[in-house]
């Protein structure tokens, strides 16, 4: 019996089912769209609709800002290291759950998973408290630790379903053949794990480049891009500067988003 496509399964959906999803994603974005043209009004004050009028003037404005540039480098290298160590960390601990066969290897399976389903709040009240108590201070590199709790969840998760799908008679037979561990994971493992870790690199670039909770590790007057955004909430007449900072890390959360969703679809289609 030939299965139906995608699109087939659409076309045949009740109207009820195709009203729900497009009011959950109207729901979803027309904020998002909000932010997008109030970041062109020409009335700093006040959100009041329809905008007296467009200009591009703030785009300018908030690029000439020092401060806007020193959070955004900021971000980006907390994302960059955090990122790094995820995919470093995370596919160590997906092959050794995957390989290993030992006492509590789901309990630890299920604290890897953890910080990703606790509330940001929590987690960094913990990370804080604990660094506190380690007399520790708090600089840029406390805030790589708090976002790499969260970033190693997502490759961890990649790498382990990639793992599980690829199996594991590849690898017995390069070592049949007379390969060595490292040739076995550079010809054999690491180009069927390439899309996998890609992807998880990607969501995690995501995940810590738009984080807000555990980014108050920062000392001094750093601060990250969305710690930025929200001490300009609190000066009205910056509001379209806000809005078009906020632009800025949409563009850069949703580029990577994308990114891995496409080698993600790929990769899954590659291998059914």
């Amino acid at each position: 019996m030939p299965s139906k496509s995608a699109g087939s399964f659409v076309e045949q959906a009740p109207f009820s089912l195709k009203l729900a999803a497009t009011g959950v994603l109207l729901f979803l974005h027309i904020p998002v769209l909000i932010i997008l043209l109030y970041a062109f009004t020409t009335d700093e004050a006040t959100y009041s609709f329809p905008p007296p009028g467009l200009t591009t003037r703030w785009f300018g404005v908030a690029f000439a800002r020092q401060d806007f540039w020193d959070a955004l480098w900021l971000s980006l290298r907390v994302a960059g290291v955090a990122t790094l160590l995820a995919l470093i960390l995370g596919s160590l601990a997906a092959a050794a759950v995957y390989r290993s066969k030992f006492f509590g290897r789901e309990a630890i399976s299920v604290l890897l998973v953890l910080p990703l389903a606790l509330p940001g709040i929590v987690t960094g009240i913990a990370l804080r408290s604990a660094i506190s108590m380690g007399d520790i201070p708090f600089t840029y590199w406390t805030i790589v630790l708090g976002h790499a709790t969260f970033c190693v969840v997502v490759v961890y998760n990649n790498v382990l379903a990639r793992l599980r799908r690829f199996g594991s008679s590849l690898i017995e037979a390069s070592m049949d053949l007379g390969a060595d561990g490292f040739q076995t994971f550079r010809h054999i493992l690491l180009p069927h794990l390439s899309t996998a870790l890609l992807a998880g690199g990607m969501l995690a670039f995501a995940l810590s480049f738009d984080e807000v909770i555990v980014t108050t590790f920062t000392s001094g007057q750093q601060m990250t891009l969305p710690i930025w955004i929200f001490s300009q909430l609190t000066r009205p007449r910056d509001r379209p500067v806000t809005n078009v900072v906020a632009i800025v890390v949409i563009l850069l959360t949703f580029i990577p988003i994308l990114i891995a969703h496409r080698i993600s679809s790929e990769s899954g289609s590659a291998h059914l």
